[in-house]
């Protein structure tokens, strides 16, 4: 797939995750799926926190749709700190068994939303 082609559909790809991010972590959490996207002990005031940080991003992203390269650094960012996340919830939810719903839930979550995005992304020296 060329550049162009990468580029027209990382920005569906922002477009889609953007929104997913601003309106759909929180209902997975509380409502849709809590065994797969929340952790015990619940705790409110968490789930807030972690899907108001999620929609900020999303709202970011789905911003940066708009040009894409202009905004590698948070795409790279989003990327990053996806596997970071979902490494760390993988390993927590393996030695947890109360947790192991995550595996299928918000850790593929993580690892596919990275994992697109980095395949989507031109390299740097790809698009000068």
């Amino acid at each position: 797939m060329d550049d162009a082609k990468k580029l027209s559909y990382l920005s569906m790809a922002l477009r889609i995750f953007g929104v997913f991010l601003m309106i759909g972590v929180y209902p997975l959490m509380n409502w849709l799926w809590p065994a797969g996207w929340a952790w015990e002990p619940r705790q409110t005031e968490y789930e807030q926190m972690i899907a108001g940080v999620y929609a900020t991003l999303g709202l970011f992203l789905f911003l940066a749709a708009r040009n894409p390269l202009e905004h590698r650094s948070l795409i790279q960012f989003t990327i990053w700190s996806s596997i970071v996340h979902g490494g760390i919830m993988a390993l927590q939810a393996t030695h947890d068994h109360t947790e192991r719903a995550n595996l299928i839930g918000d850790v593929p979550a993580l690892f596919a939303l990275a994992a697109i995005l980095w395949w989507l992304l031109p390299r740097r020296a790809a698009v000068h």
